[in-house]
């Protein structure tokens, strides 16, 4: 059963006319649900409000700031708990380096030297690795291959091209 436009009107205490009163009254007679829906706006508009207690708004405004004093204060020694347990962890985790750092620049040093000289020569043997493959790679992949390499390639550049010119195109005309 489609309760929409008596929902409506039950809930917005619209102004109705002859023919929407009509509908609406025979809806009532044949629908349990809009009937509790209007019996219960009916209680609640014939029900008298009661005034709050005197002083119930500074009552209330004292206590919703003694709240916000008391959250801001939860979060400041949390955020200071965490700061300061997190600062302990990493000195912890870090002394034996740091120790090690401090009492022999010696040994730092020719491990820093000996980690560049192995990044240097690493790099180097990749560089050259490539060269030759690059340089072997073409006589063992047929032509026909490489035309299949690039056309797949082609066609992802243009299905990305497309892709992009969708997406930032800006609709024009009427939408529906």
């Amino acid at each position: 059963m489609n309760h929409q436009p008596f929902e409506e009107w039950l809930l917005n205490d619209k102004n109705l006319t002859s023919s929407e009163k009509r509908e609406l009254d025979l809806h009532l007679r044949t629908c349990t649900h809009c009937t509790a829906l209007s019996a219960t706006g009916l209680a609640l508009r014939s029900a008298n409000v009661v005034a709050p207690a005197p002083g119930f708004a500074l009552r209330f405004q004292q206590r919703l700031a003694a709240q916000k004093i008391a959250e801001r204060r939860r979060k400041l020694w949390g955020t200071l708990v965490l700061v300061v347990s997190g600062t302990a962890l990493l000195a912890w985790i870090a002394a034996p380096f740091i120790y090690a750092f401090i009492t022999s620049p010696v040994e730092w040093i020719t491990a820093a030297v000996g980690y560049f000289l192995f990044f240097a020569s690493s790099v180097q043997a990749l560089t050259e690795a490539a060269a030759v493959l690059f340089r072997i790679l073409p006589d063992f992949i047929p032509p026909y291959m490489w035309m299949v390499f690039v056309s797949a390639l082609a066609g992802l550049g243009l299905l990305w091209t497309i892709s992009i010119w969708q997406f930032s195109r800006a609709p024009q005309g009427v939408s529906a």
